[in-house]
This record gives structure tokens, C-alpha cells and sequence, in this order.
């Protein structure tokens, strides 16, 4: 079996490879819409165009978009996603495709009696912005309310769907074998270990937050793994975005508050055994924790997902930015380094985030030993 699972991972490494081969060839260009093979591109070259920038196509697989690229050797597609704005003039719909790809603010696509450009991931009004604005230039008065659905959401609907599918071919294996087997031999263990941990460290309420528990650690779980393979429409960086796990640790945020008893309640306002003088103190220190706690879960996985997709990048870019024979052998050792570290990184990372949501909740419904 050892044999096979690096066999995978080497074919997984040679798509990855010629995947953003063909991602930095598109990216000379300055354009999603335009696709070129290595000849193009040597013959790019030889006009004496710009060099390969590795920051510019390392931000643009990190960053969100409102365009969907799908790549795999000889296919290539861009989906165009709706734009769906509140503007001052109300609601504004229409296709990204309006700013053929340029993302650059050059395009000004005039929409419901307003005039919009692409900065990046950012829509911002046409009207309000100078030339050569920067993202972080751009204030909140500038862009109108973006709910567009963004690279980032379409990614996390395939998770979803992707998750709503094994579920149920779990859930029909159990139908016709009360023993598992296929997916759902692999899939129990999983649910009945965040069973067991949440038993742990909640306590005798656990059977409340068990679903909660079980729905963050799948979705990190396969949102981690799909960012791995490394062809489309995979391989993207959901978890590795900060607005995602920010939404996340506000939900466990507000769960863990909203279920606090009144022992959970009475520690964090006026802590006992603790000399009256040195209670204000300790409750706000206690109150400040109620904060910290869900911004260490969310910059602990945001950090780590970020970090492993940026190495794992980096490697690959050696190649065309040192075009030398020598560099892929030593990059492609590297980068089968860094995936078989990020798959270990994928499931850790998902069970960190569960376990320490579990530890909040046990904390919040605690009760008090008489």
C-alpha cells in the first residue's frame, strides 16, 4: 500500500505542476480570459515582455475572486460568477464576465445608473476611486455592499455538496448493511471519535452540540483536503481566508455565550475565592478571555491553511523564476514534503478546531460540584 500512496501523491505533484504552469503562463498576460501553451509562452518571452511574477500569481490563488478558473493540462474555462451589489440605487445584479477579465480597474462596467471597476476581489464605484488604487486604498464609502457569489463561496458550495453526498451514501450503506463498509467504514470511526471527545470535555449535555461539532469538523475537514489536489475545480483556499473563520469562531462565539449557565457566568463576573480588591481585575481579564478565545480559533486555522498553500506555492514558482533543470527535481522533492505535511496539517487542524469548540462549550454548561 506505501507504494501506491506515493505514486499518487507524485501524479498528484506532476498535475500541480503542469496545472500552474499554465496559471503563470495566464498570468503574463495579465488576464484570466487569455490561456497560451509553453511555446506561447517562450515566444512571450523572446518579444521581451515582463518576467514571471511569482507574488502576483501566489496572491491571486490565495485571494477571492468573482471569477471561477477551471484549469486541468489542455482544458481551459473560466466560469464567470453573478455580481450581486446594494447600491445606492438598490439592489445590482449582473456578470463579472462585463469586466472581461481585468482586474486592474481599466473596465468600468456602467450598471443601473452606476459606473463600477475591479480592483482585484473588490468592486468599488468608478466615480469615487482615482487611477492606481490599491485594495487596501479603498475605503468602505468607495464599494458598494458586495454579496456576490465569490470563487470563495462557489468553493464552499462544492464542500458542501461534496459533504451532502458522502452523508447520504453513508447514510443508504447503513440502510442495507448494519455493518459499514465502503465510505461509511471510514467515515464512522471519525463521527463516533468527535462523539466520544465531545462526551469528554462537555459532559453529560454533549448530545446538544454533537451536530454542530460534527458539521465544523467535516466541513474543515473536506475544505482542507479539496484545497490539496492540486487541479481544478479544486484547490482552493477556503479555510485558508480569514472572513471564513471568522464567521466560524463567531458561531462558536455565540453558541458558547448564549449556553453559559450561571456558575459559567458567575466565574467570568465576579470570580470566586478571590479577595474583593482583585475582583474587578480578574473580571475583566475574565471578560477580555470571552474574546480571545474564538480569535485564537480563528487565527490559529487561518494561519496555519495560509501558511501551508503559500510554502507549497513558493516551491513550485522556483521553477520559473530560476528556469533551471535543476530546480524542479530539488522543488518537487520539497513541495511532496510540504503536501504529505499539509495532509497531516488538514486533519489536525479540523480536530484542534472541534476540540477546543467542545472545551468552550464544556466551560459555558459546567456544572458546579456540591
Amino acid at each position: 500500500m506505501n507504494y501506491r500512496f506515493f505514486t499518487y501523491i507524485f501524479i498528484f505533484i506532476s498535475l500541480f505542476l503542469a496545472g500552474f504552469n499554465l496559471s503563470a503562463q495566464e498570468h503574463e498576460h495579465g488576464t484570466e480570459a487569455e490561456h497560451h501553451t509553453e511555446q506561447a509562452e517562450a515566444q512571450h518571452e523572446a518579444k521581451g515582455d515582463e518576467p514571471f511574477d511569482p507574488t502576483e500569481m501566489i496572491n491571486h490563488h490565495l485571494s477571492d475572486s468573482h471569477d471561477y478558473a477551471f484549469e486541468l493540462p489542455f482544458v481551459h474555462t473560466t466560469f464567470h460568477l453573478p455580481v450581486i451589489l446594494w447600491t445606492d440605487n438598490g439592489l445590482t445584479i449582473f456578470s463579472s464576465a462585463d469586466f472581461q477579465g481585468d482586474e486592474h480597474g481599466h473596465v468600468v462596467v456602467e450598471k443601473n445608473g452606476q459606473k463600477f471597476k475591479r480592483i482585484h476581489d473588490l468592486i468599488v464605484y468608478a466615480d469615487k476611486v482615482g487611477e492606481h488604487v490599491e485594495p487596501n486604498e479603498v475605503t468602505m464609502n468607495q464599494r458598494p455592499l458586495d454579496f456576490s457569489i465569490t470563487k470563495n463561496v462557489f468553493s464552499m458550495l462544492l464542500t458542501f455538496l461534496a459533504l451532502l453526498l458522502v452523508l447520504f451514501f453513508v447514510k443508504k450503506s447503513y440502510d442495507k448493511n448494519k455493518v459499514p463498509r465502503g465510505i461509511a467504514s471510514f467515515v464512522e470511526p471519525l463521527i463516533v471519535f468527535i462523539r466520544d471527545m465531545a462526551k469528554e470535555n462537555i459532559g453529560p449535555k454533549y448530545e446538544k452540540f454533537v451536530p454542530f461539532l460534527l458539521t465544523v469538523f467535516f466541513f474543515i475537514l473536506f475544505a482542507n483536503l479539496f484545497g490539496l489536489i492540486p487541479f481544478s475545480p479544486f484547490g482552493f483556499n477556503i479555510t485558508g481566508n480569514i472572513a471564513v473563520t471568522f464567521v466560524l469562531a463567531v458561531i462558536v462565539f455565540v453558541i458558547t455565550n448564549v449556553n453559559g449557565n450561571k456558575g459559567y457566568w458567575t466565574h467570568i463576573l465576579w470570580p470566586p475565592g478571590v479577595p474583593v480588591i482583585l475582583k474587578p481585575f480578574i473580571a475583566l481579564i475574565e471578560i477580555l478571555s470571552i474574546f480571545t478565545k474564538p480569535f485564537a480559533l480563528m487565527i490559529r486555522l487561518f494561519a496555519n491553511i495560509l501558511a501551508g498553500h503559500t510554502i507549497i506555492l513558493t516551491f513550485v514558482t522556483l521553477i520559473f523564476v530560476f528556469k533551471n533543470w535543476g530546480v524542479p527535481f530539488a522543488s518537487g522533492f520539497a513541495t511532496i514534503f510540504m503536501y504529505i505535511s499539509e495532509l497531516l496539517v488538514a486533519f489536525l487542524q479540523a480536530y484542534v478546531f472541534t476540540l477546543l469548540s467542545a472545551i468552550y462549550f464544556g466551560m459555558a454548561v459546567k456544572e458546579e460540584a456540591h
